[in-house]
């Protein structure tokens, strides 16, 4: 019998997060959610740390300044708990929307953040809770660190296999190859804005992290969908306070994309100013050709000469231990029988 490759319409998502206000964010996210399903997708991706928008403060001066201003205080309160109210609201809404989505989150977590992506299924149910593997400079001084059970990919119905990363973990080798390893076939690549320190700072720009994603789907011979942010007037007016603050960030800096498993473009770009959902249609046999050519965890590999070791051990940082009874009274040692 021959295999049957999936064929759909995916959704990846330009916008301006609601900043720092997370009830109204969920709204907005339940909207875009419900406007893709409406258009016919089956899969809908955003960017990073969509809820409640990146942390555009920890860049943007000291961190005095940050808890002065009362960025560090409404970026936690903000945050997403995937056990709180607004959290049932998403999964309600993706259920009844009958689409994927993989959505960037602030992960609240007691009393940590982290850098999430969330893969909730068209039913409502977690897919994935994944944690960026190692924030990006600065963003250590906000989020802690996810651990290599984050480097999976998912088999999801009608999909096929299904993967996401944050921002600079496409710049990590490692990574990326421990995910072509799972025969990744989708990958959602989230970017949070590319208005950051421009245009002294060429590798923060859209340029290069545009062309990681396409060396991505290249490497992987996988569909790259490429969600970003767009920062407001509003947000700029809320961070910028001095004339040399304004220098650092700027309005726009949206520049989401889709990528074929051949690194072409499927889709034209927005105005990086402009709000939208990009829609492409893909149909997952055009990966058969691509690896063809060059399968790099396959057929092109060579692990006689390099190879990849993982550890996918989920980081517990609490342990519990159980002594063993003291069995001398009834002279028996702890585990073993009369």
């Amino acid at each position: 019998m021959p295999l049957i490759h999936p064929r759909y319409k995916v959704a990846v998502v330009q916008a301006a997060p609601i900043w720092l206000d997370l009830e109204a964010g969920i709204d907005k996210t339940i909207a875009l959610i419900n406007e893709a399903a409406a258009n016919g997708a089956k899969l809908v991706a955003f960017p990073e740390t969509w809820l409640p928008g990146y942390p555009w403060h920890i860049w943007m001066g000291a961190h005095a300044w940050q808890v002065s201003r009362g960025f560090v205080q409404r970026y936690f309160d903000n945050s997403l708990s995937y056990d709180s109210p607004e959290a049932l609201r998403l999964r309600a809404a993706v259920r009844q929307a009958g689409i994927t989505a993989v959505i960037g989150v602030s992960e609240r977590s007691g009393g940590s953040l982290y850098m999430g992506q969330w893969i909730i299924g068209a039913d409502g149910e977690t897919i994935a809770a994944r944690r960026k593997l190692r924030p990006t400079h600065v963003e250590r001084a906000v989020f802690g660190e996810g651990d290599g059970s984050d480097l999976s990919v998912h088999q999801i119905e009608g999909l096929g296999r299904v993967g996401a990363l944050c921002c600079w973990e496409h710049l990590q080798p490692l990574s990326k190859y421990a995910m072509y390893a799972q025969n990744e076939q989708v990958h959602v690549a989230a970017w949070p804005s590319f208005s950051n320190y421009e245009p002294f700072a060429h590798a923060l720009g859209w340029e290069v992290n545009n062309a990681a994603s396409k060396i991505y789907a290249v490497e992987g011979s996988c569909f790259v969908l490429a969600p970003c942010a767009v920062v407001t007037q509003a947000m700029i007016d809320d961070l910028c306070d001095t004339p040399e603050k304004h220098g650092f960030n700027h309005v726009g800096g949206g520049h989401a994309i889709i990528y074929g498993p051949d690194g072409s473009a499927l889709v034209s770009k927005l105005p990086e100013d402009s709000e939208g959902i990009l829609y492409a249609d893909i149909d997952l046999a055009a990966i058969v050709v691509s690896k063809n050519a060059a399968d790099p965890a396959g057929h092109y590999s060579r692990p006689d000469v390099t190879r990849l070791m993982i550890n996918r051990t989920p980081m517990r940082r609490v342990e519990a231990l159980t002594l063993p009874v003291d069995g001398s009274e009834t002279g028996t040692v702890s585990g073993q029988d009369n």
